[in-house]
C-alpha cells in the first residue's frame, strides 16, 4: 500500500496512490509504504529516483548500521515502534529515508517510511495533523512528530500496565489466594512484564534515533529544542518502567508466597496425620507379633480392646494438635 501526505492549509492530507500517474500529480512531504509491492517500489524509483534497500526492514541488521547518512545526503534511520496488542504485543521495524540536500532528486524534503504492517503511532500522528493546522511544516517535522507520538504511545501503554497490575494486586493482597487464582495472576503479571520490557527497549531505540537526528545537525533551533523535549519525556518513561519492574517483582514474589503457603498447608496435613498414626501403628505392631503367649488369648474382648486402644491413641495427638492450632 502506497500513501502520500501533502500539506493543505497547514493540515496533513492523505492520498492513496494506485498508479504512477497519480503519484506524479502530488508534491508530498511524506511517502508511506506499508508492505510495498515490487511495482510500488518501481514507481518510487522511477519517479523519485530512490532505491529502497533490500535490507530496509531486516530484523537482524547490526545496531551500528541502523542510523547513517549517505554521501548524497540521504538520512537512513531504522527504528522500532510498539504495537500494544492484547493477544500479541510486539515491535515493528520501520525504515525511514530522508533527503534534504540532493537537489537533483524530486524527493527533496520528502520523508519515506517503509514498514510491514500498520503502526498505531502513524495513525495517531495522522489524526492530530488533520485536526491541528500548522502542526507539521516539513519532512523533518514529520519524523520528529512520529518519535514524539511514539513516546506518548509508550506512556499510554504504561498507564494500561498500571491499571492491569492494580487489578492483579487487589486479587493477591485480598488474601486466601487459591492455586487457580495464583496461576491466573502469574499469567497476567508475566504478560505485563513482557510488555514493560518491550516499552523499555522501544524508548531506548527512540532515544537513539532522536539523538542521531540532533547530532546530524539537520534540525533548526526550534526543532532541536523539540527533540530535547522528546528526550526528557523518554527519560521520565525510564523511571516509570523501572518502578513497574519493582512492582511486578513484588507481586510475583507475593503470589509465589501464597502458592508456597498452600503447598505447606498440604504438607502439614500429611505431617500431622503421620505423627498421629504412629501410636496406633505401634499398638498394631505389638499385637501382630508372634508371641508364645499372646495377651488376648483366652479373652474374648482382646481384639476389640486393641482396636479401641489404637483409636484412643490416634485421637489423643489429634486433640493436642487441634488445641495448638496446627490443624487450622
Amino acid at each position: 500500500m502506497l500513501n502520500i501526505f501533502t500539506l493543505a492549509n497547514g493540515r496533513l492530507v492523505q492520498e492513496e496512490i494506485e498508479s504512477l500517474e497519480e503519484l506524479s500529480q502530488f508534491h508530498p512531504i511524506w511517502v508511506d509504504l506499508e508492505s510495498p509491492s515490487i511495482e510500488e517500489k518501481r514507481w518510487i524509483k522511477q519517479y523519485y529516483g530512490l532505491s529502497i534497500p533490500e535490507d530496509a526492514m531486516d530484523e537482524d541488521i547490526e545496531e551500528s548500521a541502523r542510523f547513517y547518512e549517505e554521501d548524497n545526503g540521504e538520512l537512513h534511520i531504522r527504528s522500532d515502534f510498539l504495537i500494544d496488542d492484547d493477544e500479541d504485543p510486539r515491535s515493528v521495524r520501520v525504515a525511514f529515508i530522508l533527503n534534504q540536500h540532493n537537489t537533483e532528486l524530486r524527493s527533496r524534503g520528502v520523508l519515506f517510511s517503509i514498514h510491514d504492517e500498520d503502526v498505531p503511532t502513524f495513525r495517531l500522528l495522522r489524526m492530530r495533523a488533520r485536526r491541528a493546522p500548522g502542526l507539521i511544516e516539513d519532512a523533518k517535522e514529520v519524523l520528529l512528530k512520529l518519535f514524539d507520538a511514539d513516546a506518548e504511545y509508550s506512556a499510554d501503554t504504561l498507564e494500561n500496565i498500571y491499571d492491569e497490575l492494580e487489578i492483579a494486586g487487589k486479587k493477591v493482597l485480598e488474601g486466601n489466594v487459591s492455586d487457580e487464582l495464583a496461576g491466573e495472576v502469574l499469567g497476567a503479571i508475566a504478560r505485563q512484564e513482557d510488555l514493560n520490557g518491550r516499552i523499555r527497549r522501544n524508548v531506548m531505540d527512540t532515544r537513539r534515533a532522536v539523538s542521531f537526528m540532533m547530532r546530524s545537525r539537520m534540525l533548526n533551533a526550534e526543532q532541536f529544542e523539540e527533540a530535547r523535549q522528546i528526550l526528557r519525556d523518554i527519560e521520565s518513561l525510564d523511571n516509570h518502567t523501572a518502578f513497574l519492574f519493582d512492582k511486578i517483582n513484588f507481586l510475583m514474589d507475593a503470589t509465589v508466597g501464597f502458592i508456597n503457603i498452600n503447598q505447606n498447608k498440604t504438607i502439614k496435613i500429611f505431617s500431622v496425620a503421620s505423627v498421629a498414626l504412629l501410636p496406633p501403628t505401634l499398638i498394631a505392631s505389638v499385637y501382630g507379633m508372634n508371641f508364645q503367649f499372646m495377651p488376648e488369648l483366652g479373652w474374648h474382648l482382646g481384639y476389640p480392646y486393641a482396636i479401641a486402644l489404637m483409636v484412643a491413641s490416634a485421637l489423643g495427638p489429634m486433640w493436642y494438635f487441634r488445641r495448638r492450632g496446627w490443624l487450622k
